[in-house]
């Protein structure tokens, strides 16, 4: 079992150094453990990730700087700066830098399962289609485009 490590992570670093480019967008790794894995993200202008759904978890995002827009449950929102998103097992959904400039959000989600195992597998990776064949196999479903 892998027990939560006490400590501080600074903002725009990673625990450890840890550091992945998933998607285009800069993930930091702020903790990682049984119970929970905790993330910074780092989105560029037109960067998203499609919807898709953890089933065996929750997940939180809180908005540090920018906005993103959302899509929960298929329904589009907005979430600003200070504004928390929670995404419970199993609801659909994905997000987008719609913006012109960089989002930064924080990423929450309880239990870690194989979240840091994916990560490690996805960074760097540019073929979507090995990203949602990759995630299957670590609970996260990307859902088909839609149409």
């Amino acid at each position: 079992m892998a027990l939560l490590n006490p400590g501080i992570t600074p903002a725009n670093a990673g625990d450890g150094g840890t550091v992945w480019n998933i998607l285009g967008q800069t993930y930091y790794l702020k903790e990682s453990c049984d119970s929970s894995f905790a993330f910074e993200v780092h989105g560029e202008a037109g960067t998203f990730v499609p919807p898709h759904i953890h089933p065996t978890q929750d997940e939180f995002i809180y908005v540090l700087d920018g906005e993103m827009e959302l899509t929960l449950d298929g329904q589009r929102q907005v979430l600003k700066q200070g504004g928390l998103a929670r995404m419970p097992m199993g609801m659909p959904h994905g997000y987008a830098n719609a913006g012109s400039g960089l989002v930064k959000s924080f990423f929450w989600v309880s239990p870690a399962r194989k979240l840091h195992e994916l990560f490690a597998k996805l960074d760097g990776l540019g073929d979507p289609a090995e990203v949602v064949r990759i995630s299957a196999t670590c609970e996260v479903n990307f859902l088909p485009p839609p149409g």
